[in-house]
């Protein structure tokens, strides 16, 4: 049990409007949708909002049980000290009367203390236990589950009641016709089974698989089963997109760098078949419940394995692994050992379910 540091337990009757502290990543925001979720199941009258950084800003809009987005716009405005007092402000302006932060640095209380907001509750993470009126105690044991069930305990020690670990984007029309409308413009359609595949990964390549074996993967499933690929990523991936393009026997679409967040969901949405390295689009397929086959190198899939049912991990057990390292500095045998086959052979059992 998390042992919470207050002076008094959290004050449920008098909290009518309250700010979420987002987390920055694609896939860390996925996995705090649950503890939200308990936000919401135990104040259901409060009004909830969510700071966040415009690049994740999108799957907030998407999860039911946030009222409104704030952005956090550094890059931007909000930068620097005078940038930091100007957010606060603007916080301060709202009238918040607590402040749930997920995010874990010292920034987030800082800026929730300058906004004069009574209530702030968190981890007691990066030296911030005193800036919190309820700091939450990370020990090293939580530190070592799976991520939804990092934040969401942090919220039940706070007093928060579940609502369960499930994570489900559900997508309005909006994004319908924008998938259909983005088929069109990549020229992709004609009843063939759409592909994804996210080959790149934020925090260095030690997370990704080899592009030659995406190539193969996807020319296979060009061959036995009409597959249509699309590599997908941010512009930081669109490289590496290229390099899978450049192996494939087959021709791919390469929408990396070239989509926003809500048009990458948007097709995702449309994918039969999603295949991925660790990411943050790995996290979003799982939550489409599109089925998925994840590969993990040198990240742990105790820690962040993708949600959703239909998710197979494609992994080997060696001894340096999971290293959390941004570059391997040995033989890179944790992707090494994962043949384009075996890949394959998952995609295949996955495809064999739905079709």
């Amino acid at each position: 049990m998390l042992k919470v540091r207050g002076k008094v337990p959290f004050p449920f009757g008098r909290v009518r409007n309250v700010l979420v502290r987002s987390t920055n990543w694609i896939g860390d925001v996925v996995m705090t949708f649950p503890a939200i979720a308990a936000v919401r199941k135990t104040m259901p009258e409060a009004r909830i909002t969510a700071l966040a950084k415009p690049w994740v800003a999108e799957l907030l809009r998407l999860c039911p049980d946030v009222d409104e987005v704030m952005l956090f716009q550094s890059p931007g405005i909000h930068d620097g000290l005078s940038g930091k007092l100007r957010l606060a402000a603007e916080l301060r302006a709202r009238r918040f009367d607590a402040a749930i932060l997920l995010q874990n640095a010292v920034e987030a209380a800082i800026i929730a203390r300058l906004a004069r907001i009574p209530v702030r509750a968190g981890y007691d993470s990066d030296c911030r236990r005193l800036l919190l009126t309820h700091s939450v105690g990370r020990t090293r044991e939580i530190r070592r589950v799976h991520q939804i069930d990092y934040y969401l305990e942090m919220v039940k020690a706070l007093g928060f009641v579940s609502a369960g670990r499930n994570v489900r984007l559900n997508l309005g029309d909006d994004y319908r016709e924008a998938g259909k409308d983005l088929l069109r413009r990549y020229g992709i359609g004609g009843g063939r089974i759409l592909v994804g595949m996210a080959p790149g990964a934020t925090y260095g390549p030690a997370k990704r698989w080899y592009p030659d074996r995406f190539a193969g993967v996807s020319d296979r499933l060009h061959e036995e089963f009409n597959g249509e690929t699309l590599l997908f990523g941010s512009k930081a991936d669109h490289a590496v997109a290229e390099e899978v393009k450049k192996y494939a026997a087959y021709p791919v679409v390469n929408v990396a760098g070239r989509t926003s967040l809500k048009e990458a969901i948007a097709l995702i949405a449309r994918c039969r078949l999603f295949i991925s390295n660790d990411s943050g689009l790995m996290h979003v397929a799982g939550a489409l419940g599109v089925p998925l086959v994840a590969v993990f190198g040198s990240t742990n899939p105790v820690t962040t394995s993708p949600v959703g049912e239909k998710s197979i991990i494609v992994t080997k057990g060696v001894s340096c692994s999971p290293c959390l390292k941004e570059k391997c500095d040995t033989d890179f045998r944790c992707m090494d050992l994962i043949t384009a086959d075996e890949v394959y052979e998952a995609a295949k059992g996955l495809l064999a379910s739905v079709l």
